[in-house]
């Protein structure tokens, strides 16, 4: 699909996972199951490796199942049924990272709606936001369980901007995670690059229509074009 001509969009996804929502509290968890903390991001890795699996492969369980399956390869199936779900409890109780207020006050301003685009439940991230009184300030969530799918295929991309009632190339997506941009471009989406967790971009990826190292940084980048 071609690039879309970069200019403002009408509307914006949010990646959830690390680009709104902090994962670090949930390293405490691991450890209060006799788990070393480290093993936070390979689990999480994983988990996005798997459930992109089971996209090519036809359908993809839920996250949370996808989840609960990782944890218990990667503890060598030395988790009890009650421990993993205490860790998995946790991505419910998740902070927002610091610009994400910023980010969604810009988009206010500027009249452009919003929604929350996972790959998990829909209410992880409306029970954060109303737990951070932000409950209004998207105008949905989408959930790629909604189509049994992860992301990066192009489909994807598109039911959520129908979703959203827009179309592709009036679409921004942000995200921290170059896949996801990239999954987008390629769909025929504006995107935005946080580098704040990967740094630079590695040239096998297609550049995102604006790069910065904040999300709320990347959102007026966005409104600028």
């Amino acid at each position: 699909m071609e690039r879309a001509v970069p200019r403002r969009p009408s509307v914006v996804l949010f990646d959830v996972f690390e680009t709104l929502v902090q994962l670090e509290p949930l390293r405490e968890r691991f450890v209060e199951t006799g788990r070393p903390g480290h093993e936070l991001e390979l689990f999480f890795a994983r988990t996005l490796r798997d459930g992109m699996a089971y996209t090519l492969a036809g359908e993809a369980p839920p996250f949370r199942a996808v989840a609960a399956a990782q944890l218990a390869i990667t503890s060598g199936h030395t988790l009890t049924d009650d421990a993993i779900a205490h860790i998995l409890d946790g991505f419910g109780d998740l902070p927002l990272h610091p610009e994400a207020e910023t980010a969604f006050t810009l988009l206010a301003e500027a009249q452009v709606p919003a929604y929350g685009f996972t790959h998990g439940s829909a209410g992880i991230l409306e029970s954060i936001l109303d737990r951070h009184g932000m409950s209004g300030r998207l105008r949905g969530v989408l959930s790629a369980e909604a189509v049994r799918s992860f992301k990066p295929p192009a489909r994807v991309y598109h039911w959520a901007c129908e979703q959203a009632g827009a179309t592709p190339g009036d679409t921004a997506l942000v995200a921290v995670h170059s896949w996801d941009t990239h999954g987008a471009v390629k769909a025929g989406l504006l995107a935005g690059f946080a580098s704040r967790l990967e740094g630079d971009l590695t040239p096998l990826v297609e550049r995102p229509h604006v790069v910065a190292s904040r999300v709320d940084e990347v959102v007026a980048g966005l409104l600028a074009l």
